[in-house]
């Protein structure tokens, strides 16, 4: 019996090891207002946090994080299904903000109003002139749309599209597909 148990001790303790390295090579989380983040292929959307709300938390949490607790020079307004986030120094129409359905946030997104106070990769996609610049960024995407008017650039498996209307551009962060 004894020999059974000093083969289960090393075998917990490699699966532990195991574990510990599979949790790391997952995507680290990226709060879109602090972290750096400057390659497309670690982003996934349920990382993604906005004043640390994520996708799938109870709407009493993103009321409380984005509209009860005061966020430096923005002011939060709730309309029907959204939480928008506004620049109090340019309030001309939203910077950020969350979507919720059935309870919880099933949308994050931020526009261009936004890439002052966004770190990282989204940044320069935010202030990119044209869909290539952004593919130059993020890769291509999965599948999209471009025309005369402007881009679409969906990245279903990462959770995220880009939209792109000339000086106009917001990133929507859904659950992957």
């Amino acid at each position: 019996m004894r020999g059974l148990s000093t083969i289960r001790i090393p075998a917990l303790v490699i699966m532990g090891l195991f574990a510990g390295f599979l949790s790391h090579a997952q995507a680290e989380p990226y709060e879109l207002s602090k972290d750096d983040v400057t390659t497309s292929k670690s982003i996934s959307s349920p990382d993604i946090s906005l004043f640390g709300v994520k996708l799938g938390v109870p709407e009493a949490t993103a009321i409380e994080m984005l509209v009860n607790t005061p966020i430096s020079g923005i002011k939060a307004e709730q309309e029907a299904t959204f939480i928008f986030l506004i620049d109090q120094q340019k309030p001309t129409g939203p910077m950020a903000g969350v979507r919720i359905q059935d309870g919880t946030v099933d949308l994050i997104f931020i526009t261009n109003r936004f890439s002052d106070k966004t770190r990282g990769i989204f940044r320069n996609v935010l202030t990119s002139d044209s869909p290539d610049d952004i593919r130059k960024l993020l890769g291509p995407e999965d599948h999209g749309d471009e025309n005369v008017m402007g881009a679409v650039l969906s990245y279903d498996k990462q959770g995220f599209q880009v939209n792109y209307l000339g000086k106009d551009v917001n990133i929507e962060f859904v659950p992957p597909r």
